[in-house]
């Protein structure tokens, strides 16, 4: 059974930092990319950045980059997003999900998906 659990969500000032954590069961981890997506409320799920298995290549969309930062540790089956410099259109639910797809921004290229995890920014 395939599982990945997200953490770290919680209520921050803007301009304040959190760091989000997704952890992996199962032999999910190895050979795939892994990618964070973001919903606010009464939107659809946005592609947030992407890592492939390696590590040695990130993606992000263009609202985020330079304030947040993707990382993984396959030894751990961890993946990880450094949020720094938060604003109020940051708040959403963050969800962590396995690529098997080639469009790394595309919701239909993931197979696997956690729970999510809330981040609320206030002004």
């Amino acid at each position: 059974q395939v599982q990945l659990v997200e953490s770290g969500g919680g209520l921050v000032q803007a301009g304040g930092s959190l760091r989000l954590s997704c952890t992996a069961s199962g032999r999910i981890f190895s050979g795939y990319g892994m990618s964070w997506f973001r919903q606010a409320p009464g939107e659809g799920r946005e592609f947030v950045a992407a890592i492939i298995w390696s590590g040695s290549s990130t993606y992000y969309t263009d609202s985020v980059k330079g304030r947040f930062t993707i990382s993984r540790d396959n030894a751990k089956n961890m993946v990880y997003l450094q949020m720094n410099s938060l604003k109020p259109e940051d708040t959403a639910v963050y969800y962590c999900a396995r690529r098997v797809g080639a469009s790394a921004t595309y919701t239909g290229s993931y197979d696997y998906w956690g729970q999510g995890t809330r981040v609320t920014v206030s002004s």
